[in-house]
């Protein structure tokens, strides 16, 4: 049979975009997400997402990275909302659900504007950081990042005995000043860099927002820029976390699946 998919990414960050209102597709399939996903066997992306029916909210988001694992992702969840409203289940303003709970979000534009979840709190570890924006994420901050090994010390950090067994996503960051960083992520799950990481661009931001006393950070990632607002409460909560940028349909198609 052939499966009917369309290619979205939001700043590089890219994703198989499945309408799955009928849950035709087993979720269960790992092999089937690995090879669809496969950069040289399959149409090649760094994440699969179905778009599913829900009693409560616009839709539900079904989120796969490129090995199977399931997490929450903020370019993934914005690049959902996107195809939603070009499927025509939202127009302008959404409330749908991820596997880390509901979201809101505002398409306008190409550009979506989405709500993520309260973050508790930021732990330190010396001149390091770790909080979850919905995936858990280390933060590192680096002199030149654009020549950083971010593929050697990203893994080394992911698969580190601290994190073990489930692991991290690693962020490295460059601060240009109290507004603006510049962030290279490996991801856990696609097991390599990729262009851009929504959470991780927000558990960045949130991290130099705490230090530099801002809460409108601007964030330029290798597929484009991004933004963040948020509101600090007592002891490093942060509420009203705002992640925006462009999410764009790339192509449409289909493959044939066993």
């Amino acid at each position: 049979m052939n499966l009917e998919f369309y290619k979205y990414q939001g700043t590089g960050n890219d994703f198989v975009m499945v309408d799955d209102r009928q849950n035709a597709f087993g979720l269960q399939n790992l092999p089937l997400i690995n090879s669809i996903c496969d950069r040289k066997f399959g149409v090649g992306a760094d994440g699969l997402i179905l778009i599913r029916n829900h009693p409560e909210y616009d839709f539900e988001m079904v989120y796969f990275n490129s090995d199977g694992t399931q997490s929450m992702c903020g370019n993934g969840a914005r690049c959902a909302v996107a195809f939603s409203h070009f499927l025509g289940i939202i127009s302008e303003e959404t409330h749908f659900l991820a596997i880390d709970g509901p979201h809101k979000a505002v398409y306008k534009d190409d550009i979506v504007h989405l709500e993520m979840n309260d973050v508790p709190g930021i732990a330190k570890d010396g001149e390091e950081y770790f909080l979850n924006t919905g995936s858990p994420h280390h933060v590192k901050f680096v002199a030149d990042v654009a020549h950083y090994p971010v593929v050697e010390e990203g893994a080394n950090i992911r698969y580190s005995s601290k994190y073990s067994p489930r692991g991290t996503n690693v962020n490295f960051v460059e601060v240009l000043d109290d507004q603006d960083l510049n962030v290279r992520t490996y991801e856990r799950g696609v097991e390599n860099e990729t262009l851009s990481c929504g959470t991780g661009v927000t558990a960045c931001a949130l991290v130099h927002g705490s230090l530099s006393g801002q809460n409108h950070i601007r964030i330029k990632t290798l597929g484009g820029a991004l933004e963040v607002k948020f509101k600090k409460e007592d002891e490093d909560r942060f509420t009203e976390v705002v992640l925006s940028g462009p999410a764009r349909q790339v192509f449409q198609g289909s493959i044939a699946i066993d």
